[in-house]
């Protein structure tokens, strides 16, 4: 057997020990979106601080990017819940 397969075999009593940590997974993964978004409207506003003409640019990417972030924030959740 692969190391793979026995780690996803189950073992008696281990089920709200998987559930726990994949609820810290997922709690990580929901920090480092965080931490993506901050940063993109950070760069947002630091561009438009110094180009306001550029604003309406700047904020399209921002939308566009803040989505993607965003959805893999809510892979990680399904993700969470198929575990």
């Amino acid at each position: 057997m692969s190391a793979l397969v026995l780690a996803q075999t189950p073992v008696e009593g281990l089920e709200a020990l998987a559930s726990g940590l994949a609820a810290i997974g997922y709690g990580l993964g929901v920090i480092g979106s965080a931490i993506g978004v901050a940063l993109i409207w950070s760069a947002v506003i630091n561009g438009t601080a110094r180009q306001p003409e550029a604003q309406s640019k700047l904020m399209g990417i921002a939308w566009t990017t803040f989505v993607l972030v965003e959805v893999l924030a809510l892979i990680g959740l399904v993700v969470f819940f198929l575990v």
